[in-house]
């Protein structure tokens, strides 16, 4: 299963993610671990990548493109892969399709998992995290212990503020990709708006009839 995870933040991608490992085993490509594992081989896209990096810049689509293809070459990706956090805009999407078909890769699906604005807002702004432990929780959904109700935090990312900002971001930027992929017929998409455990019944009804 080679597939790509799309959503908005706060969606449930790293939740469902998880799950669909565990399901197809096969290897979670994120682009940000991906960036730090090249950066640390020493190899020659991550040279290049780690030139832009610890200069404190973003590493240009074409190097990032080069990474994912070095990747998904690796034995652990022959069964598959999941590709999280890229593409994140039509020409990057564009430029991984090119890459892709001159590497003979073919995707199976893009994974889109939807759940409405409102319902992503109440999400991230409910949720607090305990300093001391770090586990997360939600005011609504899953409300601290009482002892830890008065400690809990909320992250500077989880402000309405900041929720706005990246919701706004992610329609402007990356939603653009959904009908590029639909031009394929690669896209799938899932009512994100329930429980994990029925989300993920119908992400593997959907992927079942792929």
């Amino acid at each position: 299963m080679r597939m790509i995870l799309v959503g908005p933040p706060g969606a449930g991608k790293g939740t469902q993610a998880a799950r669909l490992l565990s399901t197809y085993e096969i290897p979670h490509i994120s682009t940000g671990d991906m960036l730090r594992a090249a950066k640390k081989a020493g190899t020659e896209m991550g040279k290049k990548a780690a030139a832009f990096m610890d200069a404190g810049n973003l590493v240009p689509d074409e190097v990032v493109i080069g990474l994912v293809i070095d990747r998904i070459a690796e034995a652990d990706c022959e069964e598959g892969f999941m590709l999280d956090g890229f593409p994140r805009t039509r020409p990057q999407a564009e430029a991984l399709d090119t890459a892709l078909t001159a590497a003979g890769v073919s995707l199976d699906v893009v994974l889109l998992i939807e759940v409405p604005d409102e319902l992503i807002v109440e999400r991230i702004t409910g949720r607090r995290s305990d300093p001391a432990t770090g586990t997360i929780y939600h005011l609504k959904f899953n409300p601290p212990p009482a002892a830890l109700a008065s400690k809990v935090v909320q992250r500077a990312d989880d402000t309405e503020k900041a929720c706005v900002a990246r919701l706004k971001k992610y329609h402007s930027e990356t939603a653009p990709i959904v009908p590029f992929y639909e031009s394929k017929g690669l896209v799938r998409r899932v009512n994100g708006n329930a429980a994990p455990d029925v989300v993920t019944d119908r992400i593997k009804d959907v992927l079942s009839r792929n």
